[in-house]
């Protein structure tokens, strides 16, 4: 978390100064002082969602993501989003994906002044093969679509890694995973074999990018892991040959089970199915056990929400997979913390600048009323954070944001939510 005493004064500006005694005997030096009564409240460094899609806007479907967005507006949106990620008290985030290059511009808005946000670190479009992702048979035979990009040949795959290095990504994303009508497995089917997956591997670090997998079953993360990926998002349904890989290979995991549980909690309300909900639920517990046990062996741990779809919307669900994590996986809340902080700046590639709370280090700070050291949920009420500051600035928390009204063909129009049979329509005659 923090790695500093309780009750001790922390002095900053744009980076933090001194804590401590050293903090107030800076303070005194000082012609003007502003101080911050934190009784009550816990100093912290700022959340880091390690799994966030800024650029994608809540769409409830794929159809609508990859049919319903304009590059020009959705960088405004996006812009207006990154907001309600910076006042839910995130100051750094990972976007593995982006639809067009919005992230990608928007990351470089936010390091110019230009608006206000997060710090990012950003992938660009997620390298897919033509069997497609978990947006199925939307996934086109060739070419781009929303946030994916399909590669066919071993050459397609090192061109696009050269050209994303070109356009100035953080990282490369590659789609390990796939739904398939008619599956017979859970989870997704492996749609990238080891050979593909050890290439993109080499040729992004070749250019010094760091390359992260989605993977949601057990031979992708282990092919992933013995590839040489630098991180691995989801890794549910590992079996022993994949936590074995993991951690032989120490890769860090983003288990990124907040969607589901929030959807498993929530579901009915929303209008989601029971079927769905049920799914969800028993991939969470199913697969918790196996993350734990990759957590023991030595694989770092990631927070991350998959905050921009209708079941995650930005600035609601952020603190929720700390949760998941003491709750599915027992950790402990300061081990659930520091996944949020000090192991995602480390392994995002910050880790000199924020996640903890030093001299030197940026000012990325938060005030939270309680103790989440006791009981991580406090960060879920209403109004929690209390005070975010990002390189040593206040963040407005008490302006309300501009209300946000329909845009014009953003959304997918649905003719009705059921097939208008006559049974049906005469059901409540």
């Amino acid at each position: 978390m923090c790695d500093t005493a309780r009750d001790a004064a922390i002095a900053f500006d744009h980076a933090v100064v001194a804590i401590g005694a050293e903090a107030e005997q800076w303070a005194a030096r000082q012609d003007h002082v502003v101080r911050i009564d934190a009784a009550g409240k816990t100093v912290m460094p700022g959340l880091i969602d390690a799994h966030c899609h800024i650029s994608f806007d809540e769409p409830m479907s794929n159809d609508e993501l990859f049919f319903h967005r304009r590059e020009g507006l959705a960088a405004i949106v996006a812009a207006h989003n990154a907001r309600k990620v910076l006042r839910a008290g995130v100051t750094t985030m990972f976007d593995a994906d982006t639809i067009f290059r919005v992230s990608l511009d928007l990351r470089d808005a936010i390091e110019g002044g230009l608006v206000e946000g997060p710090r990012m670190a950003c992938g660009g479009n997620a390298l897919f093969t033509s069997v497609g992702g978990t947006a199925g048979m939307l996934v086109p035979d060739e070419g781009a679509i929303g946030y994916l990009k399909v590669t066919r040949t071993r050459d397609e795959i090192v061109t696009e890694i050269r050209r994303q290095a070109k356009y100035g990504v953080d990282w490369i994303k590659i789609h390990a995973t796939g739904l398939i009508p008619r599956q017979k497995q859970a989870g997704e089917i492996q749609v990238w074999n080891y050979d593909e997956l050890k290439l993109a591997a080499d040729t992004a670090h070749e250019l010094g990018l760091p390359i992260v997998g989605h993977c949601r079953n057990a031979s992708s993360t282990r092919d992933c892991a013995l590839a040489g990926f630098d991180m691995i998002l989801h890794a549910t349904y590992m079996d022993d040959a994949a936590l074995k890989a993991v951690i032989d290979a120490r890769v860090p995991i983003v288990p990124t089970l907040t969607f589901q549980a929030v959807l498993a909690d929530h579901g009915a309300t929303v209008g989601a199915s029971a079927f769905l909900q049920d799914l969800f639920a028993r991939e969470v517990s199913e697969s918790s056990v196996m993350l734990r046990a990759a957590f023991d062996g030595g694989a770092p741990i990631l927070c991350g929400s998959e905050s921009g779809f209708s079941i995650t919307p930005y600035g609601e669900w952020h603190w929720r997979e700390m949760q998941v994590l003491v709750e599915n996986l027992g950790l402990t809340p300061a081990q659930a913390i520091a996944s949020a902080t000090r192991e995602s700046a480390r392994v995002l590639g910050f880790g000199d600048r924020t996640g903890t709370l030093e001299p030197g280090k940026a000012a990325d700070i938060i005030l939270v009323d309680g103790d989440p050291l006791a009981d991580v949920t406090v960060f879920g009420r209403e109004d929690a954070v209390t005070h975010v500051f990002k390189d040593g600035r206040a963040v407005d928390l008490a302006t309300p944001l501009p209300e946000r009204r329909p845009l014009p063909s953003w959304r997918v129009s649905q003719y009705s939510t059921v097939i208008a049979s006559r049974a049906a329509a005469m059901r409540n005659k």
